[in-house]
């Protein structure tokens, strides 16, 4: 569905990653995360809704490559023991696994600052480079809450997954109108936050019994299977009104991608 995207937005990763003399094994750790073919969908969601707003993928992909290498390094945060303790990712094993926990967290912090860079080297779009940057700081603030958790409602778990999930989703859609017609940023930011709520509630259908173990605060925790269910119907069909709009390819593979989200199996 969006294999010309990822294998555009891919090639780019390589290109912007430059080897670094100076720090190789830091580079090799990067990279592992980074280049390992991920589904891309955050870089993919921003480089579509630039096209389709009509804009240019050549002045949108730096800021799609920023915001995957923003979601690279908090995934691999994320894994460390000290945060959920994964020792797998993507199906081998985590960055802290492979090169201890000391470089992992030296390639979050260099991805994370490899994306500054690669955004500053940009001239103008300072909205959206705004937008990124603060995505990237609400799904840290939701990271926060999850851990110190002291709250367990509904609202809370809204609050926490509208930062920690949703937050790269609604930044990916506001700088994707922000590089292309900035007139349509909160349409697309709440596109954003529909689809980061779709994802999070999907992903909790799939991790139902992973998380039932370690008593995670999830959808199912408060509204079941069933009724999860159905607020995954709700969100789609909202994703899909904000599109009904649009016309053309674009526009065709976001409304594609809103169905696949709905029904994914991993």
């Amino acid at each position: 569905m969006l294999e010309r995207e990822r294998e555009r937005v891919e090639r780019a990763l390589d290109a912007y990653m430059a080897a670094d003399p100076s720090a190789p094994l830091l580079l090799k750790s990067m990279e592992y995360s980074l280049l390992d073919g991920g589904k891309r969908i955050r870089p993919c969601l921003l480089l579509l809704v630039s096209e389709m707003l009509g804009g240019e993928e050549a002045t949108a992909m730096p800021f799609a490559c920023a915001l995957e290498m923003v979601h690279c390094y908090s995934l691999i945060h994320d894994d460390l023991p000290a945060m959920d303790n994964d020792s797998m990712r993507r199906g081998r094993p985590s960055n802290h696994v492979r090169f201890g926990e000391d470089n992992a967290i030296l390639a979050g912090d260099g991805l994370l600052t490899k994306a500054g860079l690669l955004l500053m080297r940009q001239n103008g779009f300072d909205p959206a480079k705004q937008a990124i940057f603060e995505g990237a700081y609400a799904m840290v603030s939701g990271q926060s809450d999850d851990l110190n958790l002291n709250e367990r409602s509904a609202e809370t778990l809204e609050r926490i997954h509208r930062r920690k999930t949703g937050a790269l989703f609604r930044a990916a859609c506001r700088a994707g109108a922000f590089v292309s017609d900035p007139a349509r940023a909160d349409e697309m930011g709440t596109l954003g936050d529909t689809l980061g709520l779709l994802f999070q509630m999907t992903d909790d259908l799939l991790d139902a019994e992973k998380d039932r173990e370690e008593d995670k605060l999830t959808y199912l925790t408060f509204y079941g299977e069933a009724e999860t269910k159905r607020f995954i119907e709700e969100a789609a069909q909202q994703a899909q009104m904000i599109l009904q709009a649009y016309r053309g390819e674009a526009a065709d593979k976001l409304r594609a991608l809103v169905s696949a989200l709905r029904s994914r199996t991993e």
